[in-house]
């Protein structure tokens, strides 16, 4: 039997992207359909419910996406909403790729620190979807996350996202001048950089300052870089005594991962693949 994935795009074009890596991750075939709201839903998922027997509804799956997360997130409500067993179907939510992002990187830190319990992580414009799920996730790890962002009415309303999202309590703070950074990064281990393209957010004098820092992850990959001295393909080399990655560094695992999360969607017809989830696939992947 083939296996059918129903692409649901919030963008006015359906990803072509992700169509790529989702043939590479198993899919016979791909029903695109962009522009959708959450309206459009129920009626797409019935679709994929209600055309095959229970045992063989693993052979279809939705995938979630657009360039909008929040968008995304009520795309996947709605999507689980329309189902009931025995008649599900498994669905995956990674709009502009921000779940597989995020989790690439926390488990690419995971891997240079291990134990993240209390450590301070620091998480530069923190406020978008990647920022907002990795700080999740290594709060989930135990760490004392603080996320920055140049507005604090911006930085408070991702912290409270963040709380209830993930159950836990992370800080933010806000970063409107390079002078700000040595008190925000004091007593930082591990730096995130989610900033925005071709935007240096921190100098290498400036992390190399921080003696207690253990990690870097830059997640720009258009010059200048976000956390400059890190290279674009590094990929856990050491930078002046800290683990560096950059953007292709951790984006060659989260490719990986993504062909991977398509590829489980198949195996049972049950699964909702949101951040924990994908977190949970990656962390097998890496042992």
């Amino acid at each position: 039997m083939r296996n059918l994935l129903l692409q649901l795009d919030s963008s006015r074009q359906a990803s072509v992207f992700d169509q790529v890596v989702a043939y590479d991750g198993g899919a016979d075939e791909i029903m695109s359909y962009g522009g959708v709201t959450p309206e459009d839903v129920r009626d797409l998922v019935h679709g994929c419910m209600f055309t095959r027997g229970p045992r063989d509804l693993r052979h279809t799956a939705v995938w979630i996406g657009g360039n909008n997360m929040s968008q995304g997130e009520q795309l996947l409500a709605m999507a689980v909403d329309a189902m009931f067993p025995p008649l599900t179907v498994s669905v995956m939510l990674d709009s502009n790729g921000s779940n597989t992002t995020a989790v690439a990187a926390v488990v690419k830190i995971e891997q240079a620190v291990g134990d993240l319990k209390g450590r301070k992580v620091v998480i530069l414009a923190g406020t978008g979807p990647v920022g907002q799920r990795a700080a999740g996730l290594l709060a989930r790890d135990g760490a004392n996350v603080t996320i920055t962002s140049r507005k604090p009415e911006q930085g408070e309303k991702a912290r409270q996202f963040i709380s209830a999202r993930f159950n836990v309590q992370v800080e933010a703070t806000t970063l409107s001048d390079p002078s700000q950074l040595a008190q925000v990064l004091d007593g930082a281990e591990v730096l995130l950089n989610s900033g925005p393209a071709g935007v240096q957010m921190v100098s290498r004098a400036a992390w190399g300052a921080v003696k207690t820092l253990k990690v870097a992850v830059d997640l720009n990959a258009v010059p200048p870089l976000g956390i400059e001295g890190i290279g674009v393909d590094d990929a856990g080399e050491q930078r002046g005594g800290v683990t560096a990655y950059g953007a292709f560094g951790v984006g060659n695992f989260k490719t990986k991962l993504h062909k991977r999360c398509v590829a489980r969607l198949f195996e049972r017809n049950d699964q909702v693949l949101d951040a924990e989830a994908i977190a949970d696939i990656a962390r097998e992947m890496a042992r």
